[in-house]
């Protein structure tokens, strides 16, 4: 095996040969006009289904923002229709024969769609954040749709009085953050975004995948990224030095030890101290290390691990909770004959420390960060089964004993699935491999199958990254949609050859189609085929947990990342960074929450340190590009490849990425004002006043603004990509603020010597493990925000006066932080024939703000906050409408009528059949969506 050293001579070499190729093609963030495409990666859920007669499929087209609708035949499928309907579908479902509905993910809605006439959005359904999946059960069919326990929808006086309606209480422990949304279909009534029946209330994280029993009474519900049970002791807590069996006292509380280290890393540099990351022993009831030690003390809270809730149809109410599924669940089913619940997950390891190939002799995540399964819910038992159960994790690759042809047995990222009627076969589309697993139900079950053997099954297909599988028995077909090419394939299953292909509109610029395989591919990009860089980056996003990722065996580099605050660190902190050095980056970093990677253009530096910003291709104190093209070495060090990807390869991974962008804000109100809370916040934050509440003079001191900069015409949402000291033994990067409201549901901690707030006692059962800062240990924003308080010296802390107020007005702010979309972006209505009421002030709300000027770097600077698209049933098609503020009118698409006016347009929708749907979709897409169809 290469020494460290020798290794890093060689890539040092490497890099200066093909740091030309790299800069070469490097991506320009800055554009001269809005871009007509916005990427946010939202993932597909039921992304086909099948009409109940058979004669019709229908397949949602996520970046056309449309469904597409097929008449199945002999032949195979012939396009009959297509449908505009909200931003970023991800899931659908045939209500009978004659009406569709479309979770849009990014619109907060679901599209009635009838096919009655000329197929059309009838009715659109305003919900709670980030819908995600829809089915229909119980006495008169009743629609249960999944989304996060937040949005401007749940809050909107339109569903005053609807149970489970109203404030989602994101500062307030015990909560469940998962809803379901419940709507009667033959009573959805006239108000803005139809009344539901109920808004169910789950105690898990965000939910995602739904099914039903055969009988059609019981509904389940699956948490998305539901956890391990698994959580960051504070660094504080974790005793100085290394001894991991020398107990110590901490503010009245007995922890059992240091870190398990090892001290220092090959070089002999000190390593910083840093958090723990323990999981929970339910046979023991004691949260454990890797030694395990018992950290009781040191967590305040409980994690049940809810992952899958059945829910009674008719009564609404919950009939029971199965824990322990797995740690991110995608998809579910049920078998038609038995009922067994069928949940396609993966299950971390984030508790296993270090990356590399361990050769300081301990433990490593290299090639094993999460194992794929399918949990069969039998009963009143949960049976998880592993996919991939032939893999040795114990080898290597390039090591004696590692089978490289084992990868061609394995399957990666398990999503969407489908049982045969006769309960026997599982259908399961596995995304990051490019095939579809088959298994037989009883052997899955029964965990007697053979991957070797039973991989002969599986079915390879073209395109890459099948994300929805349709069952077609009577013509024995399997219907597949292939994401990466966006398309939708026939399967012949007697010979598992693909008999045809149809492929969706897609407006995704090629930079994005061409990289997006590269976040996803396990088969190529992995040593095994189970890993890639999706099994943490959870479609790009987060997967809500910390790992460990340090590597002992790697040398300390430079930090030449400018810095605020570095002057204190070396006065108050003699051992930053382990070293002693402001300007290292050590490469035991101790945990870290996944971050995501979305909306990272104009964030500078990767990482949580920053510390992207050295690497193979070199150093860039603020160059995303480099940076991002620095992961290079994770496909050795943590997707266990014997070789790194090529220029090429990553360079395509860097283009993608790079466009892909964070969601709107769906805390902060849809006309973009603030509360009187969150403006006391605002002006605190970027007040007169230092943040210590003293007075400026003499250049002493700066407000919060002074490090979290807010810029946005220069894309700063929280950061400019410095550094800074945090009062904590390592330099960090400022991170930006844009998502802090995903990061809401752990809530209890122990007081430290920083954190001197009041210990939050014993706060019962939580969904979270993680919460905020880098190693996810602290419980909530306002906790962080009172620990600077107590360090007036370097001019950071609150007023004395007031601090709890001030720091929950600040906190509001944050949960509410600007990003680089406007909070109306995706948001849409229908008006139709009996609804203008209370439809028509929301529609003089989406003009407003198609007027409003906006200022956003990623979208090339001077914008609106939207722009307005209206879609129309007229002459037998939808035709479409684009909002023209300089000529307060609406343009029609067939580039000759003259515009119509506003009244015009509402006009439109007195007719039955021509219900007029308005949406505000991102500036610069207007022209795309509205009119060039």
């Amino acid at each position: 095996m290469t020494p460290p050293r020798l290794r890093s001579i060689q890539k040092s070499l490497l890099a200066a040969l093909s740091l030309l190729a790299v800069m070469s093609p490097a991506f320009t963030p800055a554009h001269a006009a809005a871009p007509s495409f916005i990427a946010f990666e939202s993932g597909h859920v039921r992304p086909l289904a099948l009409s109940p007669d058979g004669t019709r499929l229908f397949a949602v087209n996520t970046p056309d923002n449309s469904l597409s609708i097929f008449t199945v035949g002999a032949s195979g499928l012939a396009l009959q229709a297509k449908v505009p309907v909200g931003l970023e579908p991800v899931a659908v479902a045939p209500r009978g024969n004659s009406e569709v509905w479309v979770v849009n993910h990014l619109s907060d809605s679901v599209s009635v769609v009838s096919l009655s006439g000329t197929p059309r959005v009838v009715r659109t359904l305003l919900v709670g954040d980030e819908p995600r999946d829809i089915v229909f059960a119980g006495t008169g069919g009743r629609a249960f749709i999944t989304t996060a326990h937040r949005g401007q929808h749940r809050t909107h006086a339109s569903i005053a009085g609807v149970p489970g309606a109203g404030d989602p209480q994101l500062t307030t422990p015990g909560v469940g953050r998962a809803d379901v949304w419940v709507f009667d279909p033959a009573n959805l009534g006239t108000t803005l975004g139809g009344t539901p029946v109920r808004i169910l209330n789950l105690f898990g994280d965000t939910p995602r995948a739904l099914t039903v029993s055969p009988d059609g009474q019981t509904v389940y519900a699956a948490v998305f990224k539901s956890g391990n049970q698994t959580t960051s002791i504070m660094e504080e807590a974790v005793c100085e030095g290394f001894n991991p069996y020398l107990p110590c006292l901490v503010n009245g509380s007995i922890y059992p030890g240091g870190s398990p280290g090892p001290a220092t890393n090959h070089q002999g540099v000190p390593a910083p101290e840093v958090a723990l990351i323990v999981k929970y022993n339910n046979q023991s009831s004691q949260w454990q290390d890797e030694l395990g030690r018992n950290w009781n003390n040191a967590v305040r809270f409980r994690l049940p691990d809810q992952d899958v809730f059945a829910l009674d149809a008719n009564t609404l109410g919950q009939k029971a909770a199965y824990p322990h599924v797995g740690t991110t669940l995608f998809n579910m089913v049920t078998n038609p004959v038995t009922g067994t619940v069928y949940v396609s997950n993966t299950e971390a390891f984030n508790h296993v420390r270090f990356e590399g190939p361990g050769n300081y002799g301990g433990t490593t995540v290299q090639g094993h960060l999460a194992e794929t399964r399918i949990t069969a819910i039998l009963g009143g038992s949960v049976l998880p089964r592993r996919l991939n159960k032939h893999l040795d994790y114990s080898k290597l690759a390039n090591e004696p004993g590692f089978d490289p042809a084992a990868k061609a047995h394995s399957l990666s990222m398990p999503l969407d699935m489908v049982v045969s009627r006769d309960g026997r076969k599982l259908y399961v589309a596995a995304y990051s491999s490019s095939k579809v697993g088959v298994f037989d139900t009883q052997a899955l079950e029964a965990d007697s199958f053979n991957p070797t053997l039973n991989s002969a099954a599986y079915i390879p297909v073209s395109g890459g990254g099948p994300s929805g599988l349709i069952l077609d028995e009577e013509r024995n077909r399997l219907y597949v949609m292939t994401r990466f090419d966006n398309a939708v394939k026939v399967v012949d299953l007697a010979t598992r050859a693909e008999l045809g292909k149809q492929v969706l509109a897609n407006p995704e610029p090629a930079a994005v189609v061409q990289g997006r395989p590269v976040l996803y591919d396990a088969t190529t990009l992995s040593a095994n085929g189970e890993a890639s860089c999706a099994s943490c980056h959870i479609f790009g996003d987060m997967d809500d947990l910390a790992w460990d990722l340090g590597n002992p065996d790697e040398d300390v580099v430079e930090n030449t990342i400018p810095g605020r605050l570095l002057g204190a660190a070396e006065l108050l902190k003699p051992h930053i960074n382990g070293s002693g050095n402001v300007e290292d980056f050590h490469p035991m970093k101790g945990p870290m929450t996944t971050q995501t990677l979305r909306g990272m253009v104009n964030s500078g530096a990767m990482h949580w340190r920053g510390d992207r910003s050295n690497g193979f291709f070199g150093v860039g104190q603020l160059d995303p590009n480099l940076s991002f093209m620095n992961f290079i070495v994770a496909f050795e060090g943590l997707l266990g490849r014997a070789s790194m990807p090529t220029v090429a390869e990553m360079q395509r991974f860097t283009d993608f990425q790079l466009q892909v962008q964070l969601p709107p804000n769906p805390v902060r109100n849809l006309d973009n004002s603030l509360t009187a809370a969150q403006q006391r916040g605002l002006n605190f934050y970027s007040g007169s006043r230092r943040a210590d509440g003293i007075p400026f003079g003499e250049g002493l001191g700066f407000t919060c603004e002074g490090c979290h900069r807010i810029d946005a015409s220069q894309g700063f949402f929280g950061t400019d990509g410095r550094v800074s000291f945090e009062n904590i033994p390592q330099i960090v990067k400022i991170p930006h603020l844009r998502n802090m409201y995903q990061k809401v549901g752990m809530f209890g901690n122990p007081t430290t010597p920083f954190f001197l707030a009041r210990d939050s006692g014993w706060t019962g059962d939580q969904v979270r493990g993680f919460g905020f800062v880098h190693d996810g240990a602290v419980d909530t924003a306002a906790r962080f925000l009172s620990a600077i308080v107590f360090i007036p010296s370097i001019g950071v802390g609150f007023p004395l006066n007031n601090p709890d107020a001030t720091r929950r007005d600040v906190e509001q702010l944050l949960l509410a932080f600007d990003t680089d979309l406007a909070p109306i972006v995706g948001q849409q209505v229908t008006l139709t024939n009996t609804n203008s009421a209370s439809v028509g002030p929301r529609i003089d709300l989406l003009l407003q703000r198609a007027r409003t000027p906006f200022t956003s770097k990623v979208l090339g600077g001077a914008v609106t906050e939207c722009d307005l698209v209206a879609k129309v049933a007229l002459g037998g098609r939808v035709k479409g409408f684009l909002f023209s503020p300089a000529a307060n009118a609406f343009t029609p698409d067939d580039g000759t009528a003259a515009n119509v006016t506003d009244a015009t347009l509402r006009n439109y929708a007195k007719t039955a059949g021509q219900e007029v749907t308005y949406t505000c979709v991102p500036p610069g897409s207007g022209p795309r969506i509205g009119l060039n169809r």
